[in-house]
Formats: C-alpha cells, structure tokens, sequence
C-alpha cells in the first residue's frame, strides 16, 4: 500500500481568471515591452499552461490587444477630467502635460507612457494597435483645443504630444518626477503665448 502523500493540493485547481491575467500581463507589457515580453513568460507568470493561454486570448497580439484596452481604461492619462470646456485651454493642457509627467515616473518599474512605448515595438501589428490608443487620444485633444481654437489646433496638438513622447522616453530612460515635471512646465509656457498668436 503506497503511503505516500500526493504533493498536488488537494481539491479543485485555481480558476484561471482573464482579468486578472490581464491585469498582470498590462504590468509585464508595460515594464518591459511588447517586443521583451515572451509567450512562456507570460504563461509563466500567470500560471498557465500555453493552451490555455491560447484559448483564452488567441495570441501574444490578442492578450496584448487586451492590456491596451485595460491600460486605456485604468492607467492613461483622464483626458476627459482635466481637458474642460469651463477652464482656459493653456490652463488644461499645463494640466495635462503635468499628469503625464506624474503618471509616467510613478512606478520606476514600469515608467513611461505603455501607449507610447508601444507605438515603438517592432512588431507591426502590436504597433498598430498602440498607434490607434495613440491617435484616438491625439484626437481628443486636437478636438478639445480645436472648439476655442480653430487654427492652432494641429501645431498645439504635435507640440503637446511631442512633449508627451520625450516625457514617457525620459522617464524610461530614469528621469525622476522633478525632472520630468520641470520639463513639463517649461513645455507648458510655450502653449498661452502659441495661442494667444
């Protein structure tokens, strides 16, 4: 008669949750990058096997898709709580560019802007994804300064989304919170006098 104990826990396995899985695969993703992240490493930090990762999200591209959406909804910038109609439009890109710079050196581990970064992988469609978040955000705050100001809408829209790059890239690249929001309020005091021209 075999004594011995089994070393597999007793009753029903863990259920795999997707969400959670997701929510770890956005940290991985956004720590590292599309390009650095590997499917085993993903299975193995979700403690999946690749079937089941495969049934569940299709491909690499697939979960990735699914960190965006998250990233998008949870971690990116608010644009609609700080681009108001009721305050000045230098006023709230100032704003805007300040929560980037907040947002992206927040977590040394994962610095930097995910939408941003992700506009750089070399995979083509992993970058094609990230570019979309990326325009639609673009989008939103050319349209947010287009309403009061039609004609410097396209240049003030690079301009801020530009600054927004290199903070993301220099917050990857260790930049601290003091610096990052220093170059941020330099930025900032170019957007009135581009405005008012």
């Amino acid at each position: 008669m075999n004594t011995t104990k089994s070393s597999r826990p007793r009753g029903r396995p863990r259920r795999f949750d997707p969400e959670e899985a997701v929510a770890t695969a956005t940290q991985l993703f956004h720590a590292r990058g599309y390009d650095a992240v590997s499917v085993s490493e993903v299975t193995e930090a979700l403690g999946i096997n690749p079937p089941s990762f495969y049934s569940a999200f299709g491909s690499k591209l697939g979960l990735y898709t699914r960190t965006l959406e998250r990233y998008a909804g949870t971690d990116a910038i608010p644009l609609a709580d700080i681009l108001r109609p009721d305050r000045p439009v230098a006023e709230c890109l100032a704003a805007l560019l300040e929560d980037a710079a907040r947002r992206y050196a927040a977590d040394s581990a994962a610095a930097g802007c995910m939408v941003v970064e992700g506009t750089r992988c070399n995979d083509a469609e992993a970058r094609e994804a990230a570019r979309a978040y990326n325009r639609a955000a673009e989008e939103a705050i050319r349209a947010y300064i287009a309403a009061r100001h039609p004609r410097e809408a396209e240049q003030v829209t690079d301009f801020v989304a530009t600054t927004m790059f290199g903070l993301s890239a220099k917050a990857r690249s260790g930049h601290g919170l003091g610096q990052l929001l220093a170059t941020a309020r330099l930025a900032a005091s170019a957007i009135a006098p581009a405005l008012a021209a």
